[in-house]
């Protein structure tokens, strides 16, 4: 399904949670579909149950993903107003951070770059 960088210095169960996220926003898990059993994952990554389980349950707690009891955890359904209040929260942040780096001298070129590196990459690209 995807694999962990075991170097990096985000933990473990971070990376799959923004994987999973990654997967979810892009829409190549859909809604309703069922995610690996914690014991089945965390054979095919290697990593402790307990790993997984936190993944799940940040995942849970951020609105991705629900469990059913005795089923397991399944893809939540999106739901537009939330993402409409995360958007302008995400918004007002970038606008904060780019005044920030503006102020530290970091020209337009350089912004928008940034931002062309990143559409790459949010897009599977490799840049």
């Amino acid at each position: 399904m995807f694999e962990l960088d075991l170097r990096s210095r985000a933990p473990i169960y971070q990376q799959l949670v923004d994987k999973f996220k990654s997967l979810i926003i892009k829409k190549v898990l859909q809604t309703d579909e069922q995610l690996p059993s914690v014991r089945t994952l965390a054979q095919q990554l290697t990593v402790n149950p307990n790993t997984i389980q936190k993944a799940y349950r940040e995942l849970e707690t951020q609105g991705y993903i629900y469990s059913v009891k005795g089923k397991g955890s399944f893809v939540a359904p999106i739901i537009d107003q939330a993402n409409d209040d995360t958007i302008e929260t995400l918004k007002d942040q970038i606008k904060k951070l780019i005044s920030e780096a503006v102020f530290l001298g970091v020209s337009k070129a350089e912004l928008l770059n940034l931002v062309d590196e990143v559409d790459q990459q949010a897009k599977g690209g490799n840049k």
